[in-house]
């Protein structure tokens, strides 16, 4: 018991223990907000591969789309209900279920 109080008498070690709380609770850079960062820098990544995977796509599409008048057609058509003067187009729009 007089070694634990000869521990905190120590100028020493009272200042490294402030400084350690200090440093773990109260500055800018404290647990919590290094905790909230990293969480923030791996939301960031996984929306950067996403946004790379759909930029892929959306060149590749391009690119068919410049390069292939048939699939420019096919396009036209699915996305835009675009039709031939001679043509008649029906939409077929399927009920959802209520759960």
């Amino acid at each position: 018991m007089k070694r634990l109080i000869n521990l905190f008498r120590n100028k020493y070690f009272l200042v490294s223990l402030a400084f350690l709380v200090w440093m773990i609770f109260f500055d800018k850079n404290d647990l919590f907000s290094q905790y909230q960062y990293h969480q923030e820098v791996n939301k960031l990544k996984h929306d950067r591969d996403f946004y790379q995977k759909e930029t892929a796509k959306v060149a590749k599409d391009l690119d068919e789309l410049t390069s292939n008048r048939e699939k420019l057609e096919k396009f036209a058509r699915e996305k835009y209900l675009m039709k031939k003067d001679n043509e008649d187009v029906f939409v077929i729009v399927q009920a959802k279920k209520d759960e």
